[in-house]
């Protein structure tokens, strides 16, 4: 192997491996380096398993509802390992279609380091680039109180066989409540604690309210205002809320308390900042105090999302995505999307999902929409949607904000199908 690259990249997370891919499709010499799998923390203990295991809780909770279309489904059992054996096999499938994409990249297992130089070490070797990447995502942030061993993270679920008769987690973020989803379908008592006052703390709140009843209906016990003090060998949860000590039981502790950077031995030294939460700091290209050394995705807590790391990626290379549009997605049951960029002012309308043909027919009534718009020119500055398909719903507002349409066009110029879904856009557009 050379010992000089047009580019290095540290981690083969999405961002990592997207833009290796790209760099090499542009005749650029590149170096990709990954301590685990292919796919990174995404791929193998993030998006796509836990993506399967909702998958596989959406289907039982249809089945559970096929009464109301006359569908008698008494004898249907659900097998966990069975959906999480399908997840591991849909992780290979993906993980050889990376390496499919990665062809013309220089691949190297191991652990790497940043040395002076720049440079790059890893298994003994060094190698120097003109830009280096590093791409290295995020882990498990550790939950703070006593006892908190007895607690399993995020990775260690993704592991399990078996679900719990009595599952408490401690996180009602992003994580938290889509396991949450997943549990309570295969029948474990669910019950959540979250520190802030709502359930996703960054999501728009008419939404994150809404999502809360949804899934109080579904038997999920959800205590916001909730400081974990202790976590017992018993596994049961002491709490303290509005000055009160509680506790609830459980057969496991679930934490889901955030994420916090993976960041390569080496950088200290290399005088690369750190901002006061750990994340790497960078400029708009993505670029760190030290220059030609760039930090992409999770480890520069820009925006923890895959799509986001890519994007990034992609700024790097040359590309110009809209950064300050980014869509992000829960898959809860139902799941929630959401996508605005900033301004001064702004007003919404709302909808509800009971007013569309399509909602009522297919058994899918619950959920809203919510779309924001500038009040004096009307143009759509954002979209937030809990229900059926609402990640879809959002790219399509995503498409309006990005072309800075106003409600008036996205209501009169654009003709939606019938009956769809996306035609809670146009009723929402056309009622201001």
């Amino acid at each position: 192997m050379p010992s000089h690259y047009d580019i290095i990249i540290i981690g083969a997370g999405p961002g990592g491996y997207e833009t290796a891919a790209g760099a090499a499709s542009r005749g650029l010499k590149v170096m990709l380096v990954e301590r685990e799998a292919l796919g990174g923390t995404c791929l193998n203990h993030g998006c796509i398993p836990t993506k399967c295991l909702c998958s596989a809780a959406e289907k039982i909770v249809e089945i559970k509802h096929a009464g109301d279309f006359g569908v008698k489904a008494e004898l249907v059992s659900a097998d966990y390992a069975v959906a999480v054996r399908r997840a591991a096999d849909v992780m290979t499938e993906l993980r050889d279609g990376i390496a499919g994409l990665l062809d013309c990249v220089d691949m190297v297992t191991g652990e790497a380091s940043i040395t002076d130089g720049p440079a790059v070490a890893v298994n003994g070797e060094r190698y120097t680039a003109d830009k280096i990447i590093i791409a290295t995502g995020s882990k498990p942030a550790k939950l703070r109180c006593k006892g908190v061993e007895e607690a399993i993270d995020s990775n260690e679920f993704l592991k399990l066989e078996h679900l719990p008769g009595r599952l408490t987690i401690v996180g009602g973020g992003v994580i938290g409540l889509e396991f949450a989803s997943i549990a309570a379908a295969y029948g474990s008592e669910v019950t959540v604690l979250e520190y802030c006052t709502e359930i996703l703390p960054n999501f728009d709140a008419d939404i994150a309210k809404r999502l809360r009843s949804y899934l109080g209906r579904r038997g999920i016990e959800i205590v916001t205002g909730a400081e974990v003090t202790e976590i017992k060998a018993d596994k049961s949860v002491v709490y303290t809320r509005k000055g009160k000590e509680k506790s609830v039981d459980g057969d496991m502790v679930l934490s889901a308390v955030g994420r916090r950077p993976v960041i390569p031995n080496g950088c200290e030294a290399a005088g690369i900042a750190l901002d006061r939460r750990g994340f790497i700091v960078t400029d708009e290209a993505m670029q760190t105090s030290v220059a030609g050394i760039y930090a992409i995705g999770d480890v520069n807590g820009r925006c923890l999302l895959a799509h986001a790391a890519s994007a990034q990626g992609r700024i790097v290379l040359g590309e110009k995505p809209r950064l300050d549009i980014m869509p992000s997605v829960v898959f809860t049951i139902p799941e929630c999307a959401s996508v605005s960029k900033a301004s001064d002012s702004t007003a919404s309308v709302k909808l509800p999902y009971g007013a569309n043909g399509k909602a009522l027919a297919s058994g899918q009534a619950d959920g809203l929409l919510k779309i924001e718009y500038e009040p004096s020119t009307g143009i759509v500055t954002g979209c937030h949607v809990v229900g059926a398909h609402a990640a879809d719903l959002v790219a399509v507002v995503s498409v309006a904000i990005s072309s800075s349409m106003t409600m008036r066009q996205l209501a009169a110029e654009i003709i939606f199908a019938h009956p769809t879904l996306s035609e809670l856009i146009a009723q929402a557009a056309a009622s201001i």
